[in-house]
């Protein structure tokens, strides 16, 4: 006959020591979800900045800006990879190529729009993004495909936590680029051209501003912001058509923030971040659902536009009939 061994029972001490242990690995689980977040974050704030510039320029929101980071990512990976290029050489070539390609696109197929209805443009952006989505998944194919190690150690340990050494990158280069964008608006002869366009067409033609000029310029600089955030991703996640969704997934943080709020696009996009993050600590432990991490900034995202219909700082719009 088995005979089951009986179990002893831990004593106070012990259990109050295995509970105070799992407190102190929530709370250091919550603290590195909640530091991936603001790095993630500041990330989506620069997606959502390439939303603004072009809605700000052209009053078009741009549906082909995933593909725009795809197209930045597969091109830095080619470099490095078909060509043996270093990443420190390739990664500016890349963003040469993509604002030359910006410029393009504004010429070859939407400079003949201009003057069309707004829901004709938009329609425009959304065909140009299933055409480039065809034509990236035919040059590249449809495997993805790992990105070459760009760091001598994937992680950095910063106050006891570590972080992947490419968001420390991201998080530098974002605060780079938003610094960098805040100076462009304020004080470059682009920046405000650009600035003036986005108030009233006509008034800047009469001021002598080209507005195709600034309509280029704004595709052209959106396009290589957006490959930059391709970069950081196809870096930690690889090089797939997938990295398209991060326009998709980016877009709530524009309308979050206001979609002609430079500002705003950069808070919405640390807030979205911040959600995600929390969404995955209360579902993996609470609710168990599974799914809370995409769909929580969504939901936060209606019940803020119900409060705000125009987003934190956006432009309110304001007709008489």
């Amino acid at each position: 006959m088995l005979r089951i061994a009986e179990r002893t029972p831990a004593s106070p001490r012990t259990r109050g020591e295995a509970k105070n242990s799992i407190k102190l690995m929530n709370t250091a689980f919550l603290i590195q979800l909640l530091v991936n977040g603001l790095v993630v974050g500041t990330l989506y704030g620069v997606v959502a900045m390439s939303f603004v510039l072009i809605y700000k320029a052209t009053q078009v929101v741009n549906f082909a800006q995933g593909e725009l980071l795809l197209i930045g990512a597969w091109v830095c990976w080619a470099l490095l990879t078909k060509y043996g290029v270093p990443f420190w050489i390739g990664m500016p070539l890349t963003l040469v190529f993509m604002f030359v390609f910006g410029i393009a696109i504004q010429v070859v197929i939407l400079r003949p729009m201009i003057g069309e209805p707004i829901i004709s443009v938009i329609m425009v952006t959304i065909g140009l993004s299933t055409v480039l989505d065809a034509a990236l998944k035919w040059i590249f194919g449809v495997n993805p495909q790992p990105f070459p190690r760009v760091f001598p150690s994937e992680s950095v340990n910063l106050f006891g936590l570590q972080i992947q050494s490419v968001y420390v990158m991201s998080l530098a280069v974002s605060l780079a680029m938003m610094i960098g964008m805040a100076w462009f608006f304020r004080a470059s002869k682009y920046g405000l051209a650009m600035r003036a366009t986005a108030f009233n067409q006509q008034v800047a033609q009469s001021l002598g501003i080209s507005v195709k000029n600034v309509f280029a310029m704004a595709w052209a600089i959106s396009a290589t912001v957006s490959a930059v955030a391709g970069v950081v991703v196809a870096v930690v996640n690889g090089v797939s058509s997938g990295l398209a969704d991060y326009g998709i997934k980016v877009f709530p943080a524009a309308i979050l923030g206001g979609l002609d709020s430079i500002g705003g696009a950069v808070l919405g996009g640390v807030i979205i971040g911040l959600l995600e993050n929390i969404a995955q600590y209360v579902d993996s432990q609470y609710l168990h659902w599974g799914n809370l991490y995409e769909i929580a900034p969504f939901y936060v995202l209606i019940i803020i536009l119900m409060i705000k219909p125009y987003g934190l700082f956006g432009t309110k719009d304001i007709e008489r009939v």
